[in-house]
């Protein structure tokens, strides 16, 4: 998922029951999900009461697996395995999440038993300060990785051929709209006919919102934010941050450049609500209960946040239409930390929580889209409708945009450069009337102090 604002991410990233045709979803950070909140590594993973070992999973957004909101699989788990109790510790903020996994594997201290990772952060996860700390599944567990798309088992493999994580959900690009808002504000309201306003170039997207803006509702704006686009532009581009090599190269990135220019056009023409994915405050989320924006880029596991924040009174008001150029935004994966208490037992129930059956219900519950192959092309996934966005042929859409992603390389900086370019560029001159070619520069130099290369 991402969602965080990666995100996961990510995402993080990450809830009504949905009506699929068979079955389940979810990211976010997100991106990502929660039955319970607090330290993204929470856990001393010690044994619970009588006799139960505790396996304790550390996550960012909304994965879908929780009791409360998700697919119930923690539940279903425990049912299987009555010697195991498991606790879910789960934080908004993917950046954040990011930073305390990465220093609690530096001490070997403080992990919890599985952690969550999200794609922007798997080649640093994999690299070779980072590689040595996880637990090979491909080994251990008895996850059959050959389930998994190829692209998604490559992400997560270490030079020496270690599998460190296990795909959980992808996160094809939609854009999620309002419907009320757009027919306010003069524009086509039928799925169809609102693609074809930005088929095939992200710039007509913006200059849609630039036509919704003149008869805006009081009060709206017609995207969330500008680091949401940017993110979305991203997703489409077959150069992101990273060369043909998987080297950081964000500034000569063509892919970024574009990336960048569309969310500045968005920022200085007042299209965005200039809000912060996923902030701690809450305001962004409550974007959605308000009716605030008229848009959302909406990967998969966007879905579930919208059903959760924008609430049961505006069920039925929010739609999907395709993007302007298919892309992947976010997607995640579960790995084990060797220095885990109980590495054996979290590397099975990872192997089960990410297996095509359980992809499969998480999908009808909670929308994200599967990253195991057969689930992907499964009637269930192709033909699931969510029940908080009508009859919106959810699979389909998701599913179809899915076919289209060729992923970016990536380097095992990309999470953070993301983060200075979007919370720190971005968001300035959103927010703060920074110039462009002052963020700009401002992001050049924290890229310079923060990452050492």
């Amino acid at each position: 998922m991402r969602t965080t604002s990666s995100t996961r991410d990510l995402a993080r990233r990450r809830r009504p029951a949905l009506a699929a045709t068979a079955l389940l979803a979810c990211t976010a950070l997100i991106a990502g999900c929660g039955g319970g909140s607090g330290d993204s590594a929470d856990g001393d993973g010690g044994s619970g009461d009588g006799g139960k070992i505790t396996l304790r999973i550390g996550t960012f957004g909304s994965f879908g697996y929780d009791n409360e909101n998700g697919a119930k699989l923690y539940a279903e788990y425990e049912k299987l395995h009555p010697n195991i109790k498991i606790v879910e510790s789960n934080v908004a903020d993917g950046q954040k999440y990011w930073d305390t996994l990465k220093l609690r594997l530096s001490r070997n201290s403080g992990l919890a038993d599985i952690q969550a990772v999200e794609v922007g952060y798997i080649a640093e996860a994999t690299g070779p300060t980072m590689g040595s700390k996880w637990v090979d599944l491909s080994k251990t567990g008895g996850a059959d990785t050959s389930a998994f798309l190829d692209w998604k088992v490559r992400q997560a493999t270490t030079p020496d051929g270690k599998v460190i994580g296990l795909g959980t959900d992808i996160g094809p690009m939609a854009v999620c709209y309002n419907k009320d808002l757009f027919a306010k504000a003069k524009l086509p309201t039928d799925r169809e006919q609102v693609a074809k306003l930005w088929a095939g170039d992200w710039a007509k997207f913006v200059a849609t919102g630039k036509t919704y803006q003149r008869n805006a509702p009081a009060g709206t704006a017609f995207h969330d934010s500008a680091s949401g686009l940017f993110n979305a532009v991203l997703s489409s581009q077959p150069r992101q941050y990273a060369d043909d090599k998987g080297e950081l190269d964000w500034e000569n990135s063509p892919g970024v450049k574009t990336a960048w220019n569309l969310a500045v056009d968005a920022a200085g023409s007042g299209i965005t609500a200039k809000l912060r994915q996923f902030d701690e405050k809450g305001t962004w989320n409550a974007g959605f209960k308000n009716n605030r924006f008229a848009t959302v880029a909406c990967p998969s596991w966007m879905t579930g946040i919208i059903k959760d924040q924008a609430g049961p009174a505006n069920q039925g008001k929010w739609d999907i239409a395709a993007p302007p150029v298919a892309g992947n935004w976010g997607g995640s994966f579960l790995a084990v930390p060797k220095a885990g208490k109980h590495a054996e037992e979290a590397a099975k129930l990872a192997a089960w929580l990410t297996a095509p059956e359980q992809h499969a219900k998480v999908f009808g519950v909670n929308g994200n889209i599967p990253s195991t192959k057969d689930t992907l092309a499964s009637p269930a996934v192709q033909n699931a409708k969510i029940a908080y966005f009508g009859d919106t042929p959810v699979g389909r859409i998701y599913s179809s945009a899915a076919a289209g992603i060729t992923p970016a390389p990536v380097s095992r900086h990309d999470g953070q450069v993301k983060t200075f370019i979007t919370d720190n560029g971005i968001l300035d001159i959103e927010q703060r009337g920074t110039s462009p070619e002052k963020a700009w520069e401002n992001v050049r130099k924290l890229v310079e102090d923060k990452i050492a290369r």
